[in-house]
């Protein structure tokens, strides 16, 4: 132990992560959704005592919340901040061909690559492309920073009905994530939550069966096209 109560405790993040299987938990969780620790378990191919031993020692340091309902108990990523941490170490890695070991595992990478939820907002093909149109139409400040301009804030509120008053001010408005798959960043932050649930509840994206990919919908492919011009089947998003 040092003298450094900041410098022990980021130790012991880094020592709470520094595990294959714990490092797994984490990828995971951040699809945004709530696990038990049998899911988690069944997920890295470990045993249910052993996959609690690890989520003990994740909650412990905050990087995981319980979640209790009736006799079920859960786990997630404790916030957005921590989210984004495990988003930036990850895209810190060299790009790596996922093992492909049949059609539907190729079919599940497509999936993946072309469109998915990143915590809480959109990444992959589909987020890279609304992250550059937005830019491309003002919305986006992407030079010296990365901000949601005002035309920004009044196209999400006209054109998707987004709230943004509401939004607080603990979570950054925007944020860039440097996407894993792309090498290219896509919006994060509130306004990147915002427009992956805009589009969502609007019918424009449908999860792909139940790992976090997510699909274009027709609907959506005519409404990206009339509001950014984004055309989806030159930017590979059908």
């Amino acid at each position: 132990m040092t003298n450094d109560v900041g410098a022990d405790r980021l130790a012991e993040l880094a020592r709470a992560l520094a595990d294959p299987t714990r490092a797994a938990f984490c990828l995971a969780l951040l699809d945004g959704r709530a696990w038990t620790a049998g899911e988690l378990a069944r997920r890295a191919g470990v045993a249910a005592s052993t996959a609690t031993e690890h989520l003990h020692r994740l909650t412990a340091v905050g990087v995981l919340a319980e979640r209790r309902q009736g006799r079920h108990r859960y786990v997630e990523l404790a916030d957005a901040r921590v989210a984004a941490l495990i988003e930036d170490m990850a895209a810190l890695l060299p790009p790596v061909p996922a093992p492909v070991t049949g059609l539907r595992s190729a079919a599940a990478s497509t999936a993946l690559a072309r469109g998915r939820t990143c915590y809480d907002h959109l990444a992959g093909r589909l987020g890279v492309a609304l992250t550059e149109a937005m830019g491309a139409h003002g919305y986006l400040e992407t030079e010296g920073g990365f901000a949601l301009s005002r035309e920004g804030r009044r196209w999400m509120e006209a054109s998707l009905g987004v709230d943004t008053a509401a939004w607080g001010r603990r979570r950054p408005v925007a944020r860039a994530c440097l996407d894993w798959t792309e090498r290219r960043t896509h919006l994060a932050g509130q306004a990147g939550a915002s427009l992956c649930r805009a589009l969502s509840d609007r019918g424009w994206t449908r999860g792909v069966g139940s790992t976090r990919a997510v699909r274009l919908t027709d609907d959506g492919r005519d409404a990206l096209q009339a509001l950014l011009d984004i055309d989806a089947s030159e930017r590979g998003l059908l």
